[in-house]
Parts: structure tokens; C-alpha cells; sequence
């Protein structure tokens, strides 16, 4: 037997009770976007975007045309109470990054902290975010799992690396195709050459690639050809 599912037949009355809109956005195909994320980008009064060019294709793609001001790592600190004020004021706002789910490995959290201690609603819609299909189609165990994200690059490395030998979880890593062979070879070094291990790279684009094997394997299959796109590595747990 199945729960039964409840579907909001007026979605219009849901997004007038909210301020701030968490928008999940394509990591590459266009159509990846659902059809509430893009009624939630048309009602808005502004959309916070990573990188304004970035998302101004996905924009214009939609024929979306609402105020569009930068939100990211480098300026967040100096505008988030600025924008809670708005917020609190009354204005809507979506969030957005470049791909995927905001607050995943991008900016988001800072905000979203200081809306909920000024009382404003968050509404977190459902979509996009890579580490999701890289884990489902990797053939790893996907009942437990473990999101680490980007490793540090220094400070801290080494420590994190020997604290995750042990986990019995499944492991999830971003990395980016310049860092991917060594960041490989140090987990052939942490965690023995023949841990289960999948790589997926330009998910739900042309090129997709999912490369199945031992941390060795993919070292010797990415050794030999020219890395492009965003990296998501998952890792088998210690069993």
C-alpha cells in the first residue's frame, strides 16, 4: 500500500504566503526546470542570481524578464540584511545559482539564516542538484549516503581525507576537471586503489559520462583523455 499524494491545486495562493523562493535551476539541460520554478521566476519582484550572465541565458531561453542583481560568495555578507529588509517589507525574491539546487555547494545559507531570525518564510521549491543522478546511476549504495561536497584545497585536506577512511556510507564529492586526477590518486592513496568508485561528468548534456570501476580503473580511463565539465565522484563506503 502507498501514501496518498496531496497536490496543491492553487499554487498562486501557496507563493503569495512566501517571501523568499529557493529556485533549483538546470546543471545543463534547459529543460530540466520545472513548471513551478518557472512560474515562481515570473511572479517575483527580483531574482538573486550567482552569476548574472550565467543565468540570463536560462532567462531569456524562458523569456522571463524580471530585475536580476548578484548574490555569491563575494558579496553576500555585505547585502544580506539589506535584502531582509526588503523581504520583510514585503518584496519577493527568487534565489538562484548557476546550476542546481541553491544552498548546495553554493551561496544560499547566509540568507536563508537571516530570514528565518527575522521571521521571513523560505520556500524551497523541489528540483535540480547533480550529486542526485550521479549516485543513483553509479551503482553504488545509495540507502546511505555521505554529501562532502568540494574537499578543502589545503587546510584541513589531509585530516578530512583520514577521518572519512572509516565511513561506511556511501561517499559524494564535487570536484573540478583540473583537480580530478589528483584528487583520484589521493583517494587511491586514503582509501586503497580498489574501492568501488563512479565519476560523472557534463550531467544531462551531450557529453555525459559515467565511468564505472575501481579508484585505479578511473585513474588509468581519465589519465587519458581531456577532462571537461563539473565532476561529481562517488565513493563506496568502507564495507
Amino acid at each position: 500500500m502507498t501514501d496518498s499524494i496531496s497536490i496543491d491545486q492553487n499554487p498562486t495562493e501557496q507563493h503569495a504566503l512566501s517571501s523568499l523562493y529557493l529556485v533549483p535551476t538546470p546543471i545543463g539541460n534547459l529543460q530540466d526546470i520545472t513548471l513551478r520554478s518557472l512560474a515562481v521566476l515570473k511572479e517575483v519582484d527580483l531574482i538573486l542570481a550567482e552569476d548574472t550572465r550565467t543565468s540570463s541565458v536560462l532567462l531569456q531561453h524562458y523569456q522571463i524578464q524580471k530585475p536580476i542583481t548578484p548574490f555569491h560568495q563575494h558579496n553576500e555578507h555585505k547585502v544580506v540584511d539589506h535584502l531582509v529588509q526588503q523581504l520583510a517589507a514585503g518584496k519577493k525574491m527568487a534565489l538562484i545559482t548557476d546550476a542546481g539546487t541553491p544552498g548546495i555547494s553554493d551561496p544560499a545559507f547566509l540568507l536563508v539564516r537571516a530570514c528565518v531570525k527575522a521571521g521571513v518564510r523560505v520556500e524551497c521549491l523541489p528540483g535540480a542538484t547533480a550529486f542526485v543522478p550521479a549516485l543513483v546511476n553509479s551503482g553504488i549504495p545509495a540507502t546511505r549516503f555521505c554529501f562532502e561536497g568540494f574537499l578543502p584545497l589545503k587546510k584541513g585536506r589531509q585530516t578530512l581525507l583520514k577521518k572519512l577512511v572509516t565511513e561506511e556510507r556511501t561517499l559524494i564529492f564535487y570536484e573540478s576537471p583540473q583537480r580530478l586526477l589528483k584528487t583520484l590518486e589521493e583517494f587511491c592513496t586514503y582509501f586503497g586503489e580498489d574501492r568501488s568508485c563512479s565519476v560523472s561528468r557534463e550531467l544531462t548534456k551531450r557529453f555525459e559520462e559515467n565511468f564505472r570501476g575501481t579508484l585505479r580503473e578511473c585513474v588509468n580511463h581519465f589519465s587519458s583523455k581531456t577532462i571537461k565539465g563539473e565532476i561529481v565522484i562517488v565513493l563506496a563506503g568502507l564495507s
